[in-house]
């Protein structure tokens, strides 16, 4: 552009050629400004390219992470916990249904290792719905991994250890990019008090933990992935419901009889379990 021209001027042009509009009303008259005019209409396309295929990407990848973790209100509480992970699947009566929850969850695990290390800003989209969270659900996976693990043999103890290693791996993984507080020292998530009750609930699933080897285990597993992930419960609260049992402005529904909706599970298998 041939004259003396004010900064705001010199911005339109700019912003007209980016965004490849070409008005027209203002022109560069020499070669390096015809240049840089060339340069920055290419970049206006590659720019233009990037949103319109990486944002339906990004979209698509969160979208399947959330599906899962969205299933877990309803198989594993709000927020999710191992032992009632567990004990909603076990109570199904069906034979392998563990197994084939702990294979769905070692795939997701996969898809969310991929996924994040290759958009890491996917880990900042948050769940749409209370107590909901991957990183909750990521966690909860790693103990229901490490109880079956420690307590079971057999095809559930196989299916375990595949989950686990992928989601140990996600975790691992996944605390290089995001940052991460780590745990202090002095805080004992898993007490005696509560593996003692916790004890308990599993002995209903064929979840032994009883004995002195297999609760070491259990600390062993522990300790290869606490320290990557947040560290939610290993049970539900009793006052605790599941977000679907809730109003659309976060109330718990109550019967009219004054009691409060049970889960999914039927009665009878609550009350075997031991579970509030």
């Amino acid at each position: 552009m041939q004259g003396t021209h004010r900064f705001g001027e010199y911005l339109y042009f700019s912003g007209t050629t980016f965004l490849t509009l070409g008005l027209g009303d203002l022109l560069p008259a020499r070669g390096g400004a015809r240049i840089l005019t060339v340069f920055e209409v290419g970049n206006g396309f590659a720019f233009l390219a990037l949103v319109i295929s990486y944002l339906p990407m990004l979209y698509q990848a969160f979208s399947r992470r959330e599906v899962s973790v969205s299933l877990l209100d309803a198989r594993a509480g709000s927020p999710p916990t191992a032992v009632e992970f567990l004990r909603r699947h076990v109570l199904t009566g069906h034979p392998g249904v563990i197994e084939q929850a702990l294979h769905e969850w070692e795939l997701w695990s996969a898809q969310l290792l991929e996924s994040h290390m290759s958009y890491p800003v996917l880990g900042y989209f948050r769940s749409q719905h209370d107590h909901q969270s991957w990183v909750a659900a990521l966690t909860a996976v790693l103990d229901a991994s490490a109880l079956v693990m420690a307590g079971t043999d057999g095809a559930r103890k196989s299916a375990a250890q595949f989950a686990f290693a992928v989601a140990r791996h996600a975790a691992v993984d996944l605390k290089q990019v995001f940052s991460h507080r780590a745990p202090s020292e002095g805080d004992e998530r898993l007490p005696p008090e509560t593996l003692e009750r916790m004890r308990a609930y599993l002995e209903t699933l064929d979840i032994r933990i009883s004995e002195h080897s297999a609760q070491h285990r259990l600390a062993e597993l522990r300790a290869m992935y606490e320290p990557y992930v947040d560290l939610p419960d290993w049970m539900p609260h009793a006052s605790v419901v599941d977000d679907w049992q809730t109003s659309p402005e976060g109330v718990a529904i109550i019967h009219a009889d004054g009691r409060s909706p049970r889960s999914p599970m039927e009665p009878t298998e609550r009350r075997r379990s031991g579970l509030p």
